[in-house]
């Protein structure tokens, strides 16, 4: 087995995607000679040339728009949208154009229209570059999202993507970037719609995306000191939601927290809330608890931006709260 980068994995699947067919290619801004604003397309221009690997113009707007036009006629565009934050400038074209195409024709037509962006906070760089947004575009019908956690699942899962007939946001974390391990010398592809259960555990059951994953795992691990044996589960993809994996999980531990970096208010983990006080309600011992940033702008001062965000001590919190709860 190859040990790749988050980073290297996703320019993995999407070289090996345009190696198997020449309808996939790149189109973003400074995505050619410099590799994109995070390094992630670097040495593809060599190997596809500009006719594949596409600079831009400075508008998302635009990108999108493209993007949607040549996927209409057949093709299988990657777009790259350079922070998540400017997915604002782009909505039109992705929510109202993108997400409406297939079910106005009646499945005449399809967008196979991959969205790639990055977020995130943790390297301060101000409220305009590091929001996260994802809950924005899950609640749109016709698209797919999704936000992968480790190389193994973002190449497998982006690969799956390009092939998918529907639109797909496809959220990248920045500070995963550098994140390692082992992954099959052989891409995978992971289907769209399926959880991943990280840690077993039977006390409490963690919801988590993105970053938030790997705070989660560093929280179960500070908690199997004390005897709690917490499960971590990634929802991979959030849109379409495997309900069935969470709901399971679950029940088998009684207890649930969910975990995000967005801001808690009205964010992914209240969608996963409903679903297991709906779904688990009779195998609930407590309320669940939620993990998210503070409702504020992401401040620009590091220490400012650490307190806004949550890190592993707020997961530790909110599982203690349950499990304390129970124990009342």
């Amino acid at each position: 087995m190859a040990e790749l980068s988050y980073r290297e994995a996703v320019r993995d699947a999407l070289a090996t995607a345009m190696r198997k067919d020449d309808d996939v290619f790149i189109m973003g801004e400074d995505i050619a000679e410099m590799g994109g604003s995070m390094g992630v397309t670097q040495g593809l221009l060599d190997e596809f040339g500009p006719e594949r690997i596409r600079n831009t113009p400075i508008s998302e707007i635009g990108i999108v728009g493209a993007g949607i036009g040549a996927a209409m006629q057949g093709m299988r565009p990657v777009v790259e949208i350079m922070y998540e934050d400017f997915l604002t400038l782009s909505a039109e074209q992705i929510v109202n154009q993108a997400a409406k195409h297939r079910y106005m024709s009646g499945g005449q037509l399809k967008v196979p229209l991959t969205i790639r962006t990055q977020g995130g906070a943790g390297w301060s760089p101000g409220a305009q570059h590091a929001q996260q947004l994802e809950a924005w575009f899950v609640h749109i019908p016709g698209l797919k999202v999704v936000f992968a956690s480790t190389p193994t699942d973002v190449r497998g899962l982006l690969y799956s993507a390009i092939y998918e007939d529907n639109p797909v946001v496809f959220f990248e974390h920045r500070t995963l970037y550098g994140l390692k391990e082992e992954v099959p010398d052989e891409l995978e592809p992971i289907p769209l719609g399926q959880a991943r259960v990280m840690r077993e555990g039977e006390d409490v059951t963690v919801v988590a995306t993105g970053r938030l994953v790997h705070e989660a795992l560093g929280a179960a691990n500070q908690l199997e000191e004390q005897g709690v044996s917490v499960e971590v589960v990634d929802p991979r993809t959030l849109q379409p939601l495997d309900e069935e994996a969470i709901v399971e999980s679950v029940k088998k531990t009684n207890r649930c927290v969910v975990a995000h970096e967005a801001v808690t208010r009205m964010g992914f983990g209240a969608e996963v809330a409903a679903v297991v006080q709906h779904q688990a309600f009779d195998w609930l011992d407590a309320p669940v608890e939620r993990v998210g940033a503070k409702f504020a702008p992401i401040p620009f001062a590091p220490v400012m931006e650490e307190f806004v965000v949550p890190h592993a001590k707020e997961v530790v919190e909110a599982i203690q709260r349950t499990v304390q709860r129970d124990g009342d």
